[in-house]
């Protein structure tokens, strides 16, 4: 089950980037954005409190509270702030490529920062993906 949830989600995160690029032609990235958080945010909340989940908040740690807002300024705001900047000033291919960089980081954050387990394999494989991504950014 986990390989159909990251096969869907790469594919999802994969074909989103078509989209965005098509709707920044004329709108400041910013405004799409924000737009698009809005309709995230309204489409989690319906979701969140029609499962009942809404109970929970009350349960989670202060620690948590912190470690989310983090991961939430990076990924969510940071992060997906410069995505939607360099997709609408650049080529939707090399922000593609740039931005498959991310695991690459995550597997060498997460030995030195969490001293996860990193085998041969991955190693080779993050090598590999490395080595691929600078052959096809060759003009």
């Amino acid at each position: 089950m986990v390989f159909f949830y990251a096969l869907v989600g790469a594919f999802c995160l994969g074909l989103a980037p078509l989209f965005g690029k098509s709707a920044l032609s004329n709108v400041n990235p910013i405004t799409a954005f924000a737009l698009r958080t809005i309709i995230a945010a309204a489409l989690v909340t319906a979701w969140f409190v029609s499962t009942r989940g809404v109970h929970e908040f009350t349960l989670l740690p202060v620690s948590f509270w912190v470690v989310i807002t983090i991961e939430a300024i990076l990924a969510a705001l940071l992060g997906d702030l410069a995505y939607f900047y360099a997709l609408k000033q650049g080529n939707i291919n090399e922000v593609a490529l740039i931005m498959a960089c991310a695991p690459l980081i995550t597997i060498a954050l997460s030995y030195f920062w969490l001293g996860e387990f990193v085998s041969k394999n991955q190693l080779v494989g993050a090598l590999f993906i490395t080595i691929g991504l600078v052959f096809i950014s060759w003009d």
